[in-house]
């Protein structure tokens, strides 16, 4: 499987964005999706995930409310979507791609990776 993860940028504080994971490689649609971030000098965090169908969705309670996750499957591609950003939203944010049609929180959940775009807010 390779991901392949854009649309990061700078923003200013308020403003949005939305990132784009796009997949090849195995029957997407029957993959649970998810992003983390990575923000300098910390660990990797889970951000939010999506089951292969679309039908189930789980998101960070720091993102809760400002950030949504959606998928076509016919265009084997996720999507996150970023509204309210914070500058405490900067970081490196990567997709992952489980070996089932459900999701985790945790990074170990995932086997398959892409590389991360940068998604800086500022003040």
């Amino acid at each position: 499987v390779q991901l392949q993860a854009s649309g990061g940028g700078l923003v200013q504080a308020g403003g949005s964005l939305r990132l784009s994971c796009a997949a090849s490689g195995r029957t997407f649609s029957s993959a649970g999706m998810g992003w983390f971030r990575q923000a300098p000098g910390m660990e990797r965090r889970f951000v939010a995930a999506i089951s292969g169908s679309g039908s189930s969705i789980y998101y960070a309670a720091s993102v809760r409310g400002r950030f949504t996750i959606s998928r076509d499957n016919a265009k084997n591609t996720v999507y996150l979507r970023m509204n309210s950003l914070k500058p405490e939203d900067t970081a490196i944010y990567s997709c992952a791609g489980s070996r089932n049609s459900g999701y985790g929180t945790s990074a170990t959940d995932y086997p398959y990776w892409g590389q991360g775009t940068q998604v800086t807010v500022s003040s």
